[in-house]
């Protein structure tokens, strides 16, 4: 009389909810994928070389302090990346999901998950209301509950009362987030024993940021056509193509010799730092490039950038030989 329903079989029952799993991880990475490797990948970079060369850059009770021994410091590479990827996920969920930002996205970025249809704005609201407290958590756990707290700041007056839309308040908010992230991760690859960061620490995270302040609209040459559509002034288009080629390649010389000179690079070190920007530079200034070849200038700039977080590296090894030939 009654027709059996067919039983689900105990490969299916698994595997379910496995594939619901994968698919949300997967559109999670979506959000996330722009900025992994420009963004979270060289900030993760700052602090694992920093925290090798803790000997110039961290407080202590002499003028060379040790530090810790490498295997400790890479066995806590996974917290710092986790610390910005976490704290960049709430960034990307929020700065992605208004309808300015995806219109924009359909332009510029067509295969992020909200033009794509994957996922709505709804739903990525109500991610975001389980994504925030988690990463708290996650802050207060690895010691860096202060950045943390300052960095969901930056996100909320960047997206959500549209600091990203203005000219040169975006760039300021930007420049102050990477600040908190690097000194983020430079804490957590240390670790809670540490010291904080010297003056010199302090004045080199400085000197980053003034570095992304002055520089980081290398980012919007590629963007142009989708931040029209939201009417965001950037720096190519508040002040033109012309000058956001021109300002970025001067800095790129200003803040390369700035940190030669700060670090005190040895004329080999000194060379490869002038090969990478000198690149930079030309592909700056004598290219009128595609989406594409923008898009290869904006990582060759985060190449650049990246490349002057291994400088204290090769300051510390520096110091270690002048403290062993002095004594």
């Amino acid at each position: 009389m009654y027709s059996k329903q067919p039983t689900p079989s105990l490969v299916g029952v698994i595997t379910s909810p496995m594939r619901k799993s994968f698919l949300f991880a997967h559109i999670m990475w979506d959000f996330l994928e722009s900025d992994f490797f420009t963004f979270a990948v060289p900030n993760t970079a700052f602090g694992i070389f920093s925290a090798f060369a803790s000997s110039v850059l961290i407080e202590g009770p002499s003028s060379l302090v040790p530090s810790p021994p490498k295997m400790q410091i890479l066995r806590r590479l996974p917290h710092a990346l986790a610390f910005n990827v976490a704290n960049l996920l709430v960034f990307t969920l929020a700065n992605q999901r208004t309808p300015e930002s995806v219109e924009e996205d359909r332009i510029n970025k067509p295969w992020r998950p909200i033009p794509q249809g994957r996922i709505t704005i709804e739903q990525t609201r109500r991610v975001m209301l389980a994504a925030i407290p988690a990463t708290v958590t996650l802050n207060h756990a690895l010691g860096v509950e202060r950045q943390g707290v300052l960095i969901l700041l930056l996100t909320w007056l960047y997206n959500d009362l549209g600091g990203g839309d203005e000219a040169f308040l975006r760039e300021i908010i930007i420049s102050i987030a990477y600040g908190l992230y690097n000194s983020g991760s430079l804490t957590v690859a240390l670790g809670p024993e540490y010291h904080a960061l010297s003056s010199r620490g302090t004045t080199w995270v400085v000197v980053i940021s003034g570095v992304i302040l002055t520089t980081m609209q290398v980012q919007d040459l590629k963007d142009q056509e989708g931040d029209k559509t939201r009417d965001r002034k950037t720096i190519a288009l508040f002040l033109g193509e012309h000058i956001s080629r021109a300002s970025p390649a001067f800095f790129v010389c200003f803040w390369s010799c700035v940190c030669a000179h700060f670090w005190v690079l040895e004329l080999v070190q000194l060379a490869l730092l002038a090969i990478i920007a000198v690149v930079l530079v030309i592909r700056l200034l004598s290219v009128r490039l595609s989406f594409e070849g923008n898009a290869h200038t904006w990582r060759f700039w985060c190449f650049w950038h990246s490349s002057l977080y291994i400088l204290p590296l090769l300051a510390a090894r520096g110091s270690k030989k002048d403290h062993i030939y002095a004594t």
